[in-house]
């Protein structure tokens, strides 16, 4: 089962998160594993959820 976003608190915007997922991926040279791989997928899924509240109008978008 992948890793879950965080769940307390507010959503942040899509845009946010995407600029953190594409500087984590910079760091790494684009090569993603171990922990560096896990909290690209703990982002990824708090981008598609975020994607989805500003879809649905539950967050403002950035």
């Amino acid at each position: 089962m992948p890793p879950t976003p965080p769940t307390s608190g507010p959503l942040r915007p899509a845009a946010v998160v995407n600029e953190e997922i594409r500087a984590l991926v910079t760091r790494a040279g684009g090569w993603l594993y171990g922990e560096t791989r896990q909290r690209y997928e703990v982002l990824r899924d708090e981008w598609t959820a975020a994607v989805a509240a500003e879809r649905d109008g539950l967050v403002e978008a950035a």
